[in-house]
């Protein structure tokens, strides 16, 4: 039981350390994809005539675009490097916090119109815009790359990365929305702190990137104290590093990475673009800005209802089906948008439907899935490659809404002192185009694609694990490991629990295939699973039912507890350690309800064998029949 406390309270903090990272990440996001603009439109330029702030603004919007389209192509690239980095805290650590730090100062470069150059020489601040909006994108990227990299690096089992996955996005939300509900107020306090005016004016602004600046590195600082990587067997056996070629290999050849995409794409165009300007709708359409407020708590409020049901509602609904219904909510939001905006209750309600979305969840999940598939198919886990993915998609979505708000800006003379009162219909109807009717389409479109052409489930991706394991019981490596070592060496293994001795070729599975590699199956007596010898558990399965334990001498081996038992998904299965523990022979690892496997129609065998078959030079002999007690010498094993 204190094996289990321990457990949970370090699993507590690491999954808490986590959600918060996202709080500042995601607030950070939302200040470069929405706010910047939105600054550049009506602060950046004080004091620069009309005409040539619009060609600013119009010169800005063209060159965040492009620089955002272009570096689509740079996102696998700074994956790779990150895939690719071996340090003593891991792979992705160093790069959240180096990203998040290096892009919060420029940012805080940019929300001070580069100190102001634009008045002086419009050329060189152009240039300098150029070079330093590229770098701060580059490492943003670094960081946000890393941020949800990690979580296949955390667990390796779907639900439990749901768990993980469903507490970023919800501090996410409110970092998000967060932004909705406090920048008014602190652009307009630090304005008039500096000018003694009541407006929004470029100190405000800074200010405001101050404040989300600094939130965004705390919160880094958190998530690289908090959570781990695991290194386990599946991870462990593909650290190649990958070529530029296996990079883009890793995504153009994975249908289940290119369909999630797709209808995540868009999704987020829907979604990103109509958050872009709901602001404009309030100021400009509606004539409410100072209830503009109200979108950012009506968010705030939904994510702290919706996002921590995930996991809950995941037990029972599919992510596909979670996807779907998310995305109907969002287009009946479309519909309110367009028909209703006078009435406010139904604004309200419009803006209730359209935050109610499991989109961003299902499809981290699902690309972060997608990971093991494709190391089953071709051998290479990119874990940093797969999940850039999605910040692509996100740069893409957040270039097209920076240049959508920029065009409306000038279009409609959304800028500098316009007001609701200067719009005409032909600005209305140009607004509600973009911001309504073209997201409307995409996001029923999105719904197609995800039902029929997405099939990575939760089920498939527990057999593509079993596969996994599979694969290296029968020593066919999912890459070349390193041998740093020919020596033989030779281990004891001990009964890990009471019961009756089989081969493992006796061993079928549900399917009808025999048991892969080599080692012995028990067909227990009792409940109770012990060390067979002294030596190191290197990770758990989160499904509970297999572990791999390496014993002092270097000899790696797994333990199966049950026949299908992938499917019961943890259910009856209670480990008494921690992953990474130093272990005793006959120490009491697992206890499992055999009844439970049996009465859901699984058989209750422990099954060990060794990870890696074609190092194992010899095993004694047994006696298949032979009752033993956990404790009890079964064989030795001579290995290199």
């Amino acid at each position: 039981m204190a094996y289990n406390h321990k457990f949970k309270r370090k699993q507590l903090i690491s999954q808490m350390s986590f959600c918060f990272g996202n709080l500042g990440h995601s607030a950070f996001y939302g200040v470069m994809s929405t706010y910047f603009i939105i600054f550049v439109t009506s602060g950046m330029f004080a004091g620069v005539s009309k005409s040539i702030a619009n060609k600013l603004i119009g010169l800005i919007t063209v060159l965040i675009v492009s620089v955002r389209i272009l570096e689509l192509l740079i996102d696998p690239l700074l994956g790779n490097i990150v895939d690719n980095t071996k340090t003593r805290w891991g792979k992705f650590k160093p790069w959240i916090l180096a990203g998040n730090l290096i892009s919060a100062i420029l940012l805080l470069i940019l929300f001070t119109g580069i100190f102001g150059l634009a008045q002086y020489n419009w050329f060189l601040f152009a240039v300098l815009f150029v070079i330093i909006f590229i770098m701060f994108d580059i490492f943003y990227s670094f960081s946000d790359v890393s941020y949800w990299g990690m979580v296949p690096a955390i667990s390796e089992n779907s639900a439990e990365r749901g768990v993980y996955t469903a507490l970023g996005a919800f501090a996410g939300t409110i970092g998000w929305n967060g932004l909705t509900i406090i920048v008014v107020p602190v652009v307009t306090t630090f304005t008039y702190l500096a000018t003694g005016q009541y407006q929004q004016g470029p100190m405000g602004w800074f200010a405001f990137a101050v404040i989300i600046s600094a939130l965004a590195v705390c919160c880094a600082l958190v998530v690289c104290w908090g959570t781990k990587e695991k290194h386990n067997l599946i991870r462990n056996s593909a650290q190649e590093k990958t070529t530029l070629r296996e990079v883009f290999s890793a995504i153009f050849h994975n249908d289940q990475i290119l369909w999630p995409s797709l209808a995540y794409l868009l999704y987020s165009c829907a979604y990103v673009v109509t958050n872009g300007v709901l602001f404009y709708l309030y100021k400009f359409v509606i004539a409410k800005p100072d209830e503009f407020w109200i979108v950012g708590v009506i968010a705030t409020i939904i994510a702290f209802c919706t996002n921590p049901l995930y996991p809950v509602l995941n037990k029972v609904i599919p992510r596909k089906w979670l996807f779907i219904g998310g995305q109907v909510c969002m287009s009946l939001a479309y519909l309110i948008f367009i028909f209703a905006r006078s009435n406010v209750l139904m604004m309200d309600l419009g803006l209730i439907l359209f935050n109610v979305n499991f989109a961003q969840l299902v499809t981290v999940l699902t690309l972060t899935d997608a990971i093991e598939y494709g190391q089953l198919k071709s051998g290479q886990r990119n874990e940093a490659v797969v999940l850039a993915v999605r910040p692509m998609i996100d740069k893409l979505t957040g270039a097209i809404s920076n240049g959508l708000v920029g065009y409306i800006a000038i279009a409609a003379g959304m800028t500098g002192s316009a007001t609701a009162a200067d719009m005409t219909s032909h600005d209305i109807n140009t607004f509600d185009g973009m911001a309504f009717y073209i997201p409307l389409t995409l996001a029923i479109l999105s719904i197609f694609v995800f039902l029929f052409k997405v099939k990575l489930s939760e089920q498939k991706h527990a057999l593509v694990v079993e596969e996994l394991k599979n694969k290296l019981a029968n020593g066919d490596q999912l890459s070349s490991p390193n041998v740093s070592s020919i020596t033989v060496k030779q281990e004891k293994i001990y009964a890990p629990v009471d019961g009756e001795l089989m081969a493992i070729t006796e061993v079928v599975d549900n399917d009808g295939r025999r048991f892969p590699g080599k080692g012995f199956v028990i067909k227990p007596t009792s409940d109770k699973l012990y060390a067979p010898f002294d030596g190191k558990i290197n990770f758990t399965f989160g499904t509970r039912h297999v572990f791999e334990i390496t014993s002092d001498n270097g000899l790696e081996m797994i333990i199966h507890i049950g026949i299908g038992t992938v499917n019961m998904r943890g259910k009856g299965f209670n480990a008494h350690y921690l992953n990474g523990q130093k272990v005793k022979k006959e120490q009491l690892l697992f206890t499992f309800d055999r009844n439970l496997i049996k009465k859901e129609g699984y058989k209750d065998w422990v099954i060990a064998f060794f990870t890696q078959p074609g190092k194992v030079e010899d095993i004694t002999a047994f006696v298949p029949g032979q009752m033993v007690k956990h404790g009890d010498e079964v064989v030795t094993v001579k290995f290199k």
